[in-house]
């Protein structure tokens, strides 16, 4: 009896190890990632985008010294409607606070004028927040008897109305980043580690112009700041590109999923491009900006409206996440899935 347990068992190991070592073990791998894939792509697109809910959104107030019995029941009004927290910045001239939306540290100012308010808002600092302030701006003054004056002090570009166009961009450039990494790995394996970093930058070059020009002088569906926008891209392309490479030399043949993982499911729904910040989940809105998707959309969206507030902390992530990346690759070189040896390289005279 215990011996043809002992047999059973055997047995069983020789087929688990036939199977293992078979086509059809990474196979059936393949299957149960894209099914768990496919779940979680569409679960984590439908979190972020399908229901934005405000949480909690800056909003400058000039404070004139005049009565603000209007504003106050105002603010607690559209608190109410939109069961969020409006964060009140007091500002002591309309200037300032014009100059705190060009900084993108609020978007929207309130202001008392005769006995109601006037809520400037700013649509190219976030089209989804000024659709929900604007929504609900003149609802909430009627029911709490405050006339209330809505204008848009910053509107998007004329070929760009629902504000997505910066977001598919970047989208674009994230995405083809690291499919063109992936394509270096499987179509050009005699590269070599620095090769690879050469033809990834030259691709990441060429790639970033090519989004830019397209968009711009082909569509003309946004009018770039050229030269900056095609540095964002090409920039973009490269850190999504050497994440690619990185995780490519750390899990071998399986490095889309954590690349994936990393950029697609995680980053491009956190990123504010098609969901401003503020209604997003908190969580989402906080890992966002530290992530190359984020950071891309970040610089690009203030390249193109508001060009004189540049600010340094987007491109501090995307040359932070590009450096890592690169860094790891180099050092652990010796696990490149490619290459070849010194003797098989052309020489000039070739």
């Amino acid at each position: 009896m215990a011996d043809d347990e002992g047999a059973e068992a055997a047995e069983h190991r020789s087929r688990w190890s036939a199977f293992k070592h078979s086509p059809f073990f990474p196979a059936t791998v393949i299957v149960l990632i894209i099914s768990a894939g496919a779940g979680l792509f569409a679960g984590s697109y439908t979190y972020a985008f399908a229901n934005p809910t405000p949480h909690r959104i800056p909003i400058a107030v000039v404070t004139t010294g005049r009565g603000r019995a209007p504003e106050k029941a105002f603010v607690a009004g559209m608190e109410k409607a939109l069961d969020a927290s409006l964060r009140l910045h007091a500002y002591p001239s309309y200037g300032k606070a014009q100059w705190a939306i060009e900084e993108q540290k609020v978007f929207a100012v309130l202001r008392t004028r005769d006995h109601g308010v006037e809520l400037d808002v700013s649509a190219a600092s976030g089209a989804t927040v000024a659709e929900v302030l604007t929504s609900s701006a003149t609802k909430v003054g009627r029911a709490v008897r405050v006339p209330v004056k809505v204008r848009d002090v910053n509107p998007l570009q004329k070929g760009d109305p629902r504000g997505l166009a910066i977001f598919y961009i970047s989208l674009a450039a994230v995405i083809i980043g690291f499919i063109g990494a992936i394509q270096l790995s499987v179509n050009a394996r005699g590269l070599n580690p620095a090769e690879r970093i050469a033809f990834t930058l030259a691709y990441a070059m060429l790639g970033g112009f090519t989004i830019a020009a397209i968009v711009d002088w082909g569509l003309g569906a946004l009018d770039l700041p050229f030269a900056e926008s095609w540095a964002i891209l090409a920039l973009t392309m490269f850190t999504s590109g050497m994440v690619f490479s990185m995780f490519n030399v750390l899990f071998g043949r399986w490095a889309l999923i954590p690349t994936w993982g990393l950029m697609v499911l995680l980053g491009n729904p956190s990123s504010g491009g098609a969901v401003s910040w503020p209604l997003l989940p908190s969580l989402l809105g906080e890992i966002g900006r530290w992530l190359p998707p984020g950071a891309s959309v970040n610089a690009q969206h203030t390249a193109v409206y508001f060009g004189h507030h540049q600010h340094a902390f987007p491109f501090l992530v995307l040359a932070g996440w590009a450096l890592v990346s690169t860094a790891v690759f180099w050092i652990w070189r010796h696990r490149h899935p490619g290459g070849r040896p010194p003797s098989a390289t052309p020489t000039p005279s070739e």
